[in-house]
């Protein structure tokens, strides 16, 4: 690995004059940014920095060409950050859901819920039948997942995992619609 070079005179002497000035632009491109965005406008003007060189050519023909150069560098910062991100691999825009928190009531009274709790359960019946089983024994009579492993002949830790898996999937299934 090579040594870093010193940067020039006049490249050293430059980014001073303008530290602040790209600190303005990169906290004015992390405003646009959505919530969520971890980089913070510091990392944001070094990371554009290095990008630009480090030091290392002096190409820049006036201040306005070298912060034209900064902010093109931290857009495309930005812009890698949001395209990482929003890859499948990193979640692809899911939210994450606490399933301990999802809860499935069955309100006989709200007409348009019951049918769409219902329609979601004769789906995840032609999927996974057992479960639905489990579901019908927990929305519509009323069993903890005990009483209705007990019910099934399953055994607790079955039910509480397949009641783990249906509500993850009737709230996805309901969020849908």
């Amino acid at each position: 690995m090579s040594k870093p070079t010193d940067p020039s005179p006049e490249v050293a002497a430059l980014l001073p004059s303008v530290y602040q000035e790209l600190r303005r632009i990169a906290t004015a491109n992390m405003a646009r940014m959505p919530a969520g965005t971890t980089l913070q406008p510091t990392a944001l003007v070094h990371e554009a920095w290095l990008r630009l060189g480090g030091g290392e050519k002096a190409s820049w023909q006036t201040r306005a060409h070298f912060l034209a150069a900064a902010a093109e560098a931290m857009r495309h910062i930005l812009i890698d950050r949001a395209r990482q991100r929003s890859t499948v691999r990193h979640g692809g825009g899911q939210q994450r859901v606490d399933v301990e928190h999802i809860d499935i009531p069955v309100d006989t009274e709200d007409d348009e819920r019951l049918l769409a709790i219902s329609a979601a359960i004769d789906k995840l019946t032609l999927e996974h039948p057992q479960i639905a089983e489990l579901v019908k024994l927990r929305c519509f009579v009323g069993l903890e997942v005990s009483e209705a492993a007990r019910a099934l002949s399953i055994p607790r830790a079955t039910a509480y995992r397949r009641w783990e898996f249906a509500r993850t999937w009737l709230y996805q299934e309901l969020r849908n619609r």
